[in-house]
């Protein structure tokens, strides 16, 4: 098939890309060209590189017309954010394109009612900032899309997305890389709450299964959504745990109140760490495993351990070496 990939040098495409040509397709990216992949391979010496501003396109009204003179027979959309942009690319694909499939995310979800979360399922509060409404918005649209008879659609909602060349959520569900620094010395973490709350992570390539998966079975997928996260998820404190036997330490933990957690720690890193532990994210993968056959191969402490010995290889992270 001919595949366009919107933002494809990106966390997902850089793996999701390869994973196409590999498999025989004809692959064009399309990206503003700032950016190589995280991940070299020889593969991407077979992708059409299509240069473009997508924000500077919409706005000048012709970024649909650029993506349907490709001819695809599948469009991958790894950089949409707003309904209007999505509503805008499918007005014109329609009648087009054969499978257009959305990027989404897990923050579609607020904070956790009953878990695992589930599409299609009231387990979760309603989501609490603008990324995740137009996340949540975004997928209903295209459900609706497909369901009237227009252009077919999937969605696909992936958890924390960890993988070599970028910095993981860490176990405090911030990107503070002091974070590694003190578990690596040994040193107490003060850690907000309990240490029982959530996250789940998934595997960059993971995730570029899963759109894989659903562009080689379009009619299980075609007007479906899909949580895409790892096998299991992790509480701050197996997280800390894992991540202390990583350097030969013990996991040693402050439990302090959210009020003294942001006395200590820089605001822009709390505010991200309520974010995440708030929400007390863990996601069900069932639909996906039996629709499309996704079989993710990372749990998530072997994605994170992937990210931390990419960031200590490449001097992005001052810690002793790793026992692991």
């Amino acid at each position: 098939m001919k595949i366009v990939v919107i933002g494809g040098s990106g966390h997902i495409g850089s793996f999701l890309v390869p994973r196409l040509v590999r498999a025989g397709h004809e692959v064009a990216n399309i990206s503003r060209g700032s950016r190589l992949p995280y991940v070299d391979v020889p593969e991407w010496q077979q992708v059409r590189q299509v240069t473009a501003d997508r924000k500077h396109e919409e706005r000048e009204g012709i970024f649909g017309d650029r993506v349907a003179e490709l001819g695809a027979d599948v469009v991958v959309d790894l950089l949409c954010f707003t309904l209007e942009s999505a509503t805008a690319l499918v007005d014109r694909l329609r009648g087009e394109t054969g499978h257009l499939l959305h990027c989404g995310s897990i923050w579609r979800y607020g904070v956790s009612l009953k878990l695992p979360l589930a599409e299609g399922r009231d387990f979760a509060e309603e989501p609490v900032d603008e990324y995740g409404i137009q996340k949540r918005d975004i997928a209903r649209m295209l459900k609706d899309e497909t369901a009237a008879g227009g252009l077919a659609t999937t969605s696909i909602h992936p958890g924390h997305i960890v993988g070599p060349g970028w910095q993981p959520i860490g176990p405090l569900g911030n990107l503070d890389p002091g974070v590694w620094q003190t578990i690596a010395s040994g040193q107490p973490l003060q850690v907000p709450g309990n240490g029982t709350e959530l996250m789940h992570h998934v595997h960059a390539d993971d995730v570029a299964q899963a759109f894989e998966k659903a562009i080689l079975n379009r009619d299980a997928a075609a007007g479906e959504d899909f949580n895409i996260v790892a096998p299991s998820a992790l509480t701050v404190r197996g997280y800390v745990s894992v991540a202390a036997s990583w350097f030969g330490q013990e996991p040693r933990m402050e439990p302090v109140g959210w009020e003294e957690f942001r006395r200590t720690t820089p605001g822009e890193s709390a505010d991200i760490s309520w974010a995440h532990l708030s929400r007390n994210h863990c996601v069900s993968i069932h639909k996906a495993t039996s629709l499309i056959g996704y079989a993710p191969r990372y749990e998530p402490e072997q994605a994170v351990l992937e990210s931390v010995q990419w960031l200590i290889s490449n001097g992005q992270l001052d810690v002793p070496k790793l026992l692991t």
